[in-house]
């Protein structure tokens, strides 16, 4: 992947060293107020030191120092957003849309989210509530050692597949399928998850489409992608944890699924084409559709299940 020497994100919290232990209270501490009101007096801008304060329960590492492998890595995923920002932009601008990029948080241990308090079990993850991608760094080792999905392109799947979700959420998608959680059975909402899911991964494909016409790929890139995408599908992670396979408590498609997808994504870099929700092949109950026309910013999830 040609990624040195391209621009890098603005986009990118650093908080790599801090480790959340347990939120006491609810938003800034009483020390931290203090601080803010001594800096204002003396004339500088609040918001500057709001914008930096950690929240409660939040303890610093003073042990953590960065290799340089790592920030060669924390730049690569700077680069990798910023790829993504001006692909999505463009793409939202031929609609006459506005893309809004999101955050992407760089972290170690655990991290509060408005998701909740997540740890670097979690893997990679988009929050909605605060657009925001979480990335413990950490996990780009796993999906090279313990995956055996390594190569700059499967990482760069990786934060595509997530800021995909973000795409999903700027769309409206996200909200009406998190709707249907209330309304079903565990069993049946995961069908939903999946679909949700496995149109991330062909947002990822769309993404690596444009991403391949700038010359951003090389050769075995794509090679690279297909084999993260075939290496963290449900039947084979739970394959090679627990030993067998079951499908119903699947949340993010099949190997096969995930890797058709991507690479269908991929193939056509057409925003039209990704409509898991009604496509026969994923052998899950089809409960509403997704119409997706050509103004593709008018993206809508028609349900049966809560027609207003």
């Amino acid at each position: 992947m040609d990624w040195k020497g391209r621009r890098t994100s603005t986009n990118v919290e650093d908080q790599r060293g801090r480790s959340v232990k347990g939120i006491v209270g609810d938003g800034i501490s009483i020390v931290s107020v203090v601080v803010v009101i001594i800096f204002a007096l003396l004339g500088g801008d609040p918001t500057q030191i709001l914008n930096n304060v950690l929240p409660a329960g939040t303890e610093i590492d003073s042990s953590y120092t960065a290799s340089a492998e790592e920030e060669e890595l924390a730049q690569f995923v700077s680069v990798v957003l910023a790829e993504t920002e001006d692909i999505w932009t463009e793409q939202f601008r031929l609609e006459g849309e506005s893309y809004i990029n999101p955050k992407l948080v760089l972290y170690t241990g655990s991290v509060e989210s408005a998701c909740g308090l997540s740890g670097s079990a979690t893997g990679p993850f988009y929050c909605p509530g605060d657009s925001k991608v979480y990335i413990d760094l950490n996990f780009f080792k796993e999906l090279r050692d313990q995956f055996k999905a390594p190569g700059d392109f499967a990482m760069a799947y990786v934060i595509a597949h997530e800021v995909g979700h973000h795409v999903q959420n700027l769309l409206g998608i996200t909200d009406e399928v998190m709707s249907l959680q209330t309304k079903l059975s565990e069993n049946e909402f995961n069908e939903y998850l999946v679909k949700l899911e496995l149109q991330a991964d062909y947002l990822a494909g769309v993404w690596a489409h444009y991403a391949d016409r700038i010359n951003l790929l090389e050769a075995g890139d794509l090679e690279e992608a297909l084999n993260a995408a075939t290496a963290i599908g449900d039947d084979r992670i739970q394959q090679n944890t627990q030993g067998y396979i079951v499908p119903e408590s699947f949340t993010h498609g099949t190997s096969e699924q995930r890797r058709r997808w991507f690479l269908k994504g991929y193939t056509s870099g057409s925003m039209t084409g990704g409509d898991t929700f009604n496509a026969t092949t994923l052998q899950v109950a089809q409960k509403f559709r997704v119409i997706l026309s050509l103004d593709w910013s008018m993206w809508a999830v028609e349900a049966t299940l809560f027609r207003r």
